[in-house]
């Protein structure tokens, strides 16, 4: 099978992040942080070690900012109904993804505006503009993706962390599509990080983190056992226990380290590279083809992440993707959780097929893929 999924999750996962799993399932089976026998404590020092790499791969303040959570989308639940009261008002994008817009129209419901601002793909003046313009005197948080989920637009969130930071706003990053592919830097890039690891880490589903920073608490969702203070009724108020109540996944946080020191061993420069330069070569073999509709430029690292979608003239997305995947080609269709995405590209009523490669992605792969192309076409 040819995996164009990538964006989805990642596929298949490196041969260290399986043993790391397997490992821990050995050696590392009881609960951390909840009792004092020596697997217990050996497990709780795998988990801080992770913490720790974590932190200083997104240049957090400490490992206590990292928090593990079961997915991205928990983690940007956490942060925006960790933060925000009624009458607060919140700027983001035109291209967020589900895990975002749910949430925002949600707490509409209780007093709480949002603004969508128009992402203007490749002019980062118009794009920090809009963002600037969107902000109010009752603008408690911006909270906004790095890169688009659906057509791999990339917004310039440092300029937009500073803008914010003018005003003393913090900005939630969405990073779902990008940590691992692009650099990023807590404080610089952004205040709340939202990382995907299953994606871009290499690690496995059902995973997710958050660092938070340090200087504003938010108000918890969850509420439980933490291993810590257990005699208050009260959730702790220091990281990361105020957010991990419950058992972890410490089979997934161990994925996680393994999958991070994959990351770093290629380096962020060569996988950012190696990605765009096969996207590069699939999108300019479908812009052959007048029956193709694609809907931004080609791939590139300063504007556009590896990762792109795309129309077939007379057909369905899901036809083109149910045709692929009989090929053996597998890519996403439909409308990828991001309508508002979609909408600003005028797809919301066919939805697009993606294609995102990974590090195991091969030059003839993509030749395969684009020969699976033309039968179509």
């Amino acid at each position: 099978m040819m995996y164009f999924d990538n964006a989805a999750t990642t596929y298949p996962k490196p041969t260290t992040v399986n043993q790391a799993v397997e490992r821990a399932l050995r050696l590392y089976g009881a609960n951390p942080g909840r009792a004092g026998h020596a697997m217990s404590m050996r497990t709780a020092e795998e988990i801080y070690q992770t913490r720790s790499e974590i932190a200083e791969f997104f240049n957090a303040a400490g490992p206590e900012c990292v928090v593990f959570t079961p997915n991205c989308t928990a983690a940007l639940n956490y942060v925006i109904k960790g933060i925000l009261k009624p009458g607060d008002h919140v700027v983001t994008s035109n291209l967020e993804h589900n895990a975002v817009m749910r949430p925002l129209e949600k707490l509409s419901d209780k007093g709480i505006a949002y603004t969508a601002v128009e992402v203007t793909p490749g002019d980062n003046d118009k794009t920090v503009d809009a963002f600037r313009k969107a902000l109010k005197p009752n603008t408690a948080l911006v909270v906004c993706t790095h890169v688009s989920n659906v057509w791999g637009i990339r917004l310039p969130v440092e300029r937009i962390t500073a803008l914010v930071h003018q005003y003393g706003i913090p900005l939630c990053l969405d990073a779902a599509q990008s940590a691992g592919v692009f650099p990023i830097q807590m404080g610089v890039s952004c205040d709340y990080l939202c990382i995907a690891p299953h994606k871009g880490l290499y690690a496995p589903m059902g995973t997710g983190i958050l660092i938070t920073c340090t200087e504003k608490k938010l108000d918890t969702l969850i509420e439980g056992g933490t291993g810590t203070n257990s005699i208050s009724l009260e959730q702790p108020e220091t990281l990361p226990d105020r957010f991990e109540s419950g058992t972890v996944n410490v089979p997934g946080i161990c994925g996680i380290r393994a999958g991070l020191r994959f990351v770093r061993s290629k380096g962020l420069s060569r996988v950012l590279e190696h990605e765009t330069m096969l996207m590069r070569r699939l999108y300019r073999s479908l812009a052959k083809s007048p029956k193709v509709q694609l809907y931004t430029p080609e791939p590139e690292g300063k504007a556009f992440a590896p990762v792109f979608s795309f129309n077939v003239e007379g057909m369905g997305s899901e036809e083109v993707g149910s045709f692929l995947a009989r090929q053996g080609a597998a890519v996403r269709a439909g409308l990828h959780c991001a309508p508002c995405a979609h909408k600003t590209m005028g797809t919301l009523e066919r939805g697009a097929v993606r294609c995102c490669p990974s590090v195991f992605t091969t030059e003839r792969d993509v030749a395969t893929f684009a020969s699976f192309m033309r039968k179509i076409l």
